[in-house]
């Protein structure tokens, strides 16, 4: 693999752990602007949000620039945002940063999984992936754990400070490590969207929306379930959940290998297995031991789909595949959020703590359902094109 793929996996890291390590340190933050934990919360959802816009309107903007050009430009955006953040006077301000250091996330990983595929062989190219989304991975294993320890001893502003000097290193790992790129082949914002014409490219983006909305439904209540069923003490769910980063490890590993060898068929498994597993978490939750073991299972299945969709997305858009690479991480925090939604509503329904485990395991089945419907148009596509070539 490239060496080249090293400066996009630290870039990918500190993103990671800005994203997820807001929820270890959201009580520090709530009582350092004297606020409580539901409007400390809206530093979370700024983030989603930055994402969200960001990935498609960061990407149209600097569709002409050089994708190396792209990558720093983004790195810088996310390093200043975060350097903000750590400043921050109050919860406004705070607010506002974190939407900020938010803007470049999709637009990052959009541009960096271009590159990584470029830069991998033949028969390569999502292993290529994956190895820059185990940035993203391992930020869960190392970086939360350690951001979140670091808040409760020197502060949560230290933590932020320590995310914005992970984004300086690894400016200067891309400008020394990736090579020039050029320009894109089409560069206008024109032939990039004309990529969204094609259905499979939104049965791709609908997959990553409701099949990791599966993951979500269950992660954004894994705490509660863990302490109130399992049993655990809170000072044990740090450690769980770096197990279940673990598993996120592992199964980015395996999702990208797996996707170059049988990508269809990898999806459709990877996507039962999660549905299994989380229908599964249902039972094994209410035991320490069971819910351990399954919780590193839902990181492995929920995981191994990523790198799988982002070179699915890839291979159906074409020669234009920036944009629509970017919109992957909207579909991302879209999952986020139609699974914490809809998890939450059950449990105000009096259904319990587990039952978000049962809406994650129809929502990994309904993104089966679409999986299925996208390759029905894949082998449709290939009996048209077969019968052409005979009649020509």
């Amino acid at each position: 693999m490239p060496v080249a793929l090293l400066a996009l996996a630290v870039g990918a890291f500190g993103i990671g752990t800005t994203e997820f390590v807001m929820m270890g340190v959201l009580p520090l933050t709530a009582a350092d602007f004297h606020i409580d934990i539901p409007s400390a919360g809206y530093f979370i959802s700024a983030y989603a949000l930055g994402v969200v816009i960001g990935a498609p309107l960061l990407t149209a903007l600097a569709v002409r620039l050089p994708r190396k050009t792209m990558l720093l430009a983004m790195m810088g955006l996310f390093t200043v945002g975060n350097a903000l953040f750590a400043l921050s006077p109050n919860q406004d301000f705070g607010i506002a940063f974190r939407f900020l250091a938010g803007l470049p996330h999709g637009a990052f990983f959009g541009a960096g999984a271009v590159v990584a595929s470029s830069l991998a062989q033949p028969g390569q190219r999502a292993k290529a992936v994956s190895m820059m989304f185990m940035g993203l991975t391992l930020a869960n294993v190392i970086g939360v754990p350690l951001g979140t320890l670091l808040g409760q001893q020197v502060g949560w502003r230290a933590t932020f400070g320590v995310v914005a000097v992970i984004g300086l290193l690894a400016i200067a790992a891309i400008a020394k490590l990736v090579p020039h790129q050029g320009r894109p082949a089409d560069p206008s914002i024109r032939g990039e969207l004309g990529a969204f014409r094609r259905p499979q490219v939104w049965l791709a983006l609908a997959i990553v929306m409701f099949g990791l909305g599966g993951v979500f439904a269950c992660m954004s209540y894994i705490a509660p379930m863990l302490t109130d069923v399992a049993g655990y003490s809170p000072a044990n769910v740090t450690v769980l959940l770096s197990l279940a980063g673990v598993g996120m490890t592992i199964g980015n590993y395996l999702g990208g290998r797996l996707a170059d060898k049988a990508l269809m068929p990898s999806l459709y498994v990877a996507l039962l297995a999660l549905a299994t597993v989380l229908a599964i978490f249902t039972v094994t939750a209410q035991g320490k031991v069971g819910a351990a073991v399954t919780i590193f299972f839902v990181g492995v299945a929920g995981f191994m789909i990523g790198p799988m969709m982002q070179a699915r997305i890839m291979e159906k858009a074409g020669g234009t595949p920036s944009l629509v690479s970017a919109a992957v991480q909207s579909a991302f925090n879209i999952a986020n959020s139609i699974g914490a939604y809809l998890g939450g509503l059950v449990i105000a329904g009096g259904l319990g703590l587990l039952a978000p485990n049962w809406v994650g395991a129809l929502l990994a089945v309904l993104g089966v359902s679409i999986a299925a419907v996208s390759g029905l148009l894949d082998r449709r596509e290939a009996r048209v094109q077969k019968e052409l070539a005979l009649a020509s």
